[in-house]
């Protein structure tokens, strides 16, 4: 497919973002990349910013709504709309404006469920059946704006973070390739969203959110290790040890919460409601193993 002829500014700073606009680079002109600066102390990637500059795009900084204001306002930018994805910077309304035909966010919930910063968390931690991504003209309010798609997804009960990540990054690319060409060519018009007294609110995670607490109940508990991986990751102390969960299934027994036993060669650890069987954890300074391993390793600490 040809890339289309009318021109776009692409704001992002995140993984995601990085994944929307290789694909968006594909089948459409960028005038421009706007992202964050990469903060001094970051050991990681900035993802945006290297592959703009590995296709040559013209790439700005801005880690403000002020600075995002004199960005846009001095580099006259001709393009008709701004894409935004994964940029975490508020946009004033005279950025907004600056675009004749707005901003548009890929978001990735059914809005107005789970507005805010962590969407895909908050739909794994929910034990819901279905997410989506949302594609809205924004607002300075929090996800607001009226919708030009929306499109569900069903979530699979195996999903982590990182698996229905990589299927919303899908969806996302989907919609965009199939309707901001008509919005373009304003064949398109917005419509508001539905039911917007009910809408959910998500929020940043902190780095305690991963200290599992094992009064909840064991559902509750699978869901977090599934939605917390990689970061905050769900944490606890076993045999003594600094550990992170990994990978976990519901088992319906009952038991002192906390309290880590072995059974049938199975690594288990009571909740407030039913148990889990850990299948893979992670010791501090150590790989990736087995809860059966771990259980080889630790039988003297361990009933």
């Amino acid at each position: 497919m040809t890339k289309m002829s009318k021109t776009i500014v692409f704001f992002g700073s995140g993984p995601v973002a990085a994944a929307s606009l290789e694909f968006l680079h594909k089948h459409f002109s960028i005038e421009a990349v706007v992202t964050k600066t990469k903060p001094a102390h970051h050991k990681g990637s900035a993802p945006v910013e290297e592959f703009a500059k590995e296709k040559n795009l013209p790439t700005h900084y801005a880690n403000s709504m002020s600075e995002l204001d004199n960005v846009v306002g001095t580099n006259q930018f001709s393009s008709p709309l701004g894409i935004i994805i994964d940029y975490g910077v508020i946009v004033s309304q005279q950025t907004i404006d600056y675009f004749p035909l707005g901003i548009v966010n890929s978001h990735f919930s059914l809005l107005p469920e789970w507005r805010g910063a962590d969407p895909i968390t908050f739909s794994l931690l929910s034990g819901q059946k279905k997410t989506g991504v949302s594609l809205m003209i924004i607002e300075p309010d929090l996800d607001t704006g009226k919708l030009i798609a929306q499109r569900s997804l069903a979530i699979r009960p195996a999903d982590t973070i990182q698996t229905l990540t990589d299927s919303l990054i899908q969806l996302s690319n989907q919609l965009l390739l199939e309707f901001i060409p008509p919005y373009l060519s304003s064949d398109l018009k917005p419509r508001n969203q539905s039911h917007p007294d009910r809408a959910t609110y998500s929020r940043k995670l902190t780095k305690a959110d991963g200290i599992i607490d094992w009064q909840k109940p064991a559902e509750q508990i699978e869901r977090e290790i599934r939605a917390f991986l990689g970061w905050p990751a769900s944490r606890t102390q076993l045999a003594n040890k600094d550990v992170i969960i990994t990978s976990v299934r519901v088992l319906t027994d009952l038991g002192e919460s906390g309290k880590a036993v072995v059974k049938d060669k199975n690594l288990v650890i009571f909740c407030g409601k039913n148990a889990l069987i850990i299948d893979s954890l992670k010791p501090a300074g150590k790989k990736e193993m087995s809860g059966a391993a771990f259980v080889v390793g630790h039988k003297d600490l361990l009933i």
